[in-house]
């Protein structure tokens, strides 16, 4: 089967420059007399045996310019160092690109290169090949040639795959090349599993035609119901969108299924208004909700796995006109702590960061919308400080990111374990970090303020649009300005902006207006542009993926007077940024500059005229 992304490249296997690469399976061809390589070969393109190499990958790199000859160098003697394959070592180093390493592969064995950006996979072809086997040998089925099933693969055939491929498609194969990250998304894109709800949404109505409408919130209890497996389905299809959040929405008529992918909602399915309450009602008995209560909001919470993967779910529900609406906040527990370094920060933002949470005692914030990083960037801030010389504890709701040498604990409502009362109990175990989910109301500020005044040091976060108006709102919680001065070091604000996709990125031309907020915002001005074009692969939205921008507001004694004779977030923030803090507009438009992000997104998240 397929190597994991280190071994993905397992072809390339040279251990010095006089080495031949190797392709699994495949039968050396000697050069000639006079050490030059033979004629290339004509291409293998009939699911036989798996072509050989001629020439070196090396030396077909060079020849093609993707590298010079220093850098080839450079790559083998850090292979000798790690053991990694040549192509890994190429691709950590950053010296070519999967595309660019995969056409010279193709060169080198006379194979085809797939374009999964264009290509859409035939209905032929992905019934010929189930997803189990497709996902396991991470191979894309593209068409049917005949009786025969064209794949694509990330690595060239050998005979043990080619056998379990065969076996699986029931017929031949041939295959053709393609970059190992385009197999997985193309993978996800080819399989879309919310396509068959439908057939359970026909099931479902057949059973609810025989039933008194009242009955259908409860009647669905078999875990092979239709609702359960609807459910089910749209949890899966959600991870592998990477979606963040699922709306469940009665509206009357019909019942609508929206995504949040990238911070962007997205319709994905529509359901018969008969199943808006049995849905509710599944996901509430899931997360532990009351099931009779249908009239006041309430919060539960789901853990389950999803394609081998921990998923923690946060489920809110809220009483509609039309019915209750259901909202899925998905946190993947699987994934790994970031630290400051890798958030993407710039390196100066990062630097004072870190300095600032080196402090025995005070207050650090983050500031932004749901959604926003926030709480992924408070745990960075833990895991640079968590040491066995600190006793560090949280209070969350819910607790993302389970830590074994930290205290963590979970906001319940039910228990009497709010915020507030959780914090009090806190301050009674002697820590010296404490970490405070959200700071929702001014019991919970009060004494996080207290805490930071008596010797601890506080992360939190707080709802405010940028750092200074997150100052203003601790003012009008109640907070008096001299607390707020003494106890606070800081305040990081943030934000999450959709990335070109790196697989259409093309050059464009701006419109007038926003050329116009580019130089406003910048000062200069900017040749080329680029966007994504759309494709397959980013589902032709043309951004793929997320980073974060920041805007750090360290508290210095210009900022102090300031707050000290209640200056408003304006004023505050024109003394930040004389400072030399750099702002999000700022950052925003430093990724169109760099050509991360364009001007549209820059505009849509944080940039105003």
């Amino acid at each position: 089967m397929v190597r994991s992304p280190d071994d993905q490249w397992g072809m390339f296997r040279s251990k010095s420059r006089a080495d031949d690469v190797i392709v699994a399976g495949a039968t050396p061809v000697a050069d000639g007399d006079d050490g030059t390589p033979p004629p290339a070969q004509p291409p293998t393109y009939n699911g036989g045996a798996t072509p050989a190499r001629s020439v070196r990958l090396g030396e077909l790199l060079v020849r093609r310019g993707l590298v010079s000859e220093e850098q080839l160098d450079h790559a083998l003697a850090e292979q000798v160092v790690s053991g990694r394959r040549l192509g890994a070592e190429l691709l950590r180093l950053g010296m070519v690109s999967e595309r660019d390493l995969i056409e010279t592969l193709a060169e080198q064995v006379h194979l085809p290169v797939a374009d999964l950006r264009l290509t859409s996979p035939s209905p032929e072809a992905i019934d010929r090949l189930p997803e189990e086997a497709a996902r396991r040998l991470e191979v894309v089925p593209i068409r049917m040639v005949g009786e025969m099933l064209e794949v694509a693969v990330a690595d060239v055939l050998h005979d043990a795959l080619r056998a379990d491929l065969e076996a699986a498609a029931g017929c031949q194969v041939i295959a053709v090349l393609a970059p190992p990250s385009e197999i997985r998304l193309a993978i996800d894109r080819t399989y879309v599993v919310i396509d068959d709800v439908n057939q359970h949404v026909e099931t479902f109505e057949k059973l609810a035609a025989a039933r008194p409408k009242q009955e259908l919130a409860t009647f669905d209890v078999d875990a092979n119901a239709p609702v359960v497996q609807v459910v089910s389905l749209l949890l899966t299809q959600a991870v592998r969108d990477r979606a963040s959040d699922i709306h469940i929405e009665p509206q009357g008529d019909r019942v609508r299924v929206r995504f949040r992918i990238d911070g962007v909602m997205r319709e994905v399915s529509e359901l018969p208004e008969t199943m808006a309450q049995p849905l509710v009602s599944r996901l509430k008995v899931m997360a532990g909700m009351n099931i009779v209560e249908r009239r006041r909001p309430q919060d539960g919470q789901i853990q389950t796995e999803v394609d081998g993967r921990h998923l923690d779910v946060r489920v809110a529900t809220a009483a509609t006109i039309f019915g209750e609406k259901a909202v899925l906040r998905l946190l993947d527990t699987s994934r790994g702590q970031l630290s400051l370094g890798e958030l993407g920060m710039p390196k100066e933002t990062a630097h004072a960061m870190g300095q600032m949470i080196q402090s025995p005692f005070g207050m650090i914030v983050c500031a932004g919308p749901t959604g926003s990083g926030k709480t992924t960037t408070l745990y960075a801030a833990l895991n640079a400080i968590d040491d066995p010389s600190r006793n560090i504890t949280t209070i969350e709701d819910p607790v993302e990111y389970v830590v074994p040498t930290i205290t963590q604990i979970q906001v319940n409502n039910q228990a009497g374990v709010t915020f507030a009362e959780g914090l009090r109990s806190i301050l009674r175990q002697d820590p010296d970090v404490v970490l405070i989910g959200e700071m929702r109301d001014i019991e919970t500020a009060n004494i996080a303020v207290q805490s930071a005044l008596t010797g601890h040091l506080v992360l939190s976060s707080i709802h405010a649009t940028d750092t200074a108006t997150a100052v203003q709102r601790f003012r009008d919680m109640g907070i008096e300005s001299f607390l707020i001065t003494s106890s606070l070091l800081g305040v990081m604000s943030q934000r999450l902006l959709r990335r070109i996709c790196s697989h259409c990125r093309e050059q464009y031309t701006p419109t007038s207006s926003e050329l116009a907020l580019y130089e406003h915002h910048t000062g200069q001005t900017k040749d080329v542009f680029y966007r994504g074009a759309g494709c397959n692969l980013c589902s032709h939205t043309g951004y793929a993926d997320r980073i974060g921008i920041y805007e750090l507001l360290q508290v210095t004694d210009p900022i102090r007077d300031l707050v000290l004779r209640d200056a408003g977030a304006a004023a505050i923030r024109r003394a930040a940024v004389a400072g030399g803090m750099r702002t999000l507009e700022d950052e925003a438009m430093a990724l169109v500059t760099n050509d991360v992000t364009t001007i549209a997104e820059a505009t849509r998240t944080v940039v105003t005229k």
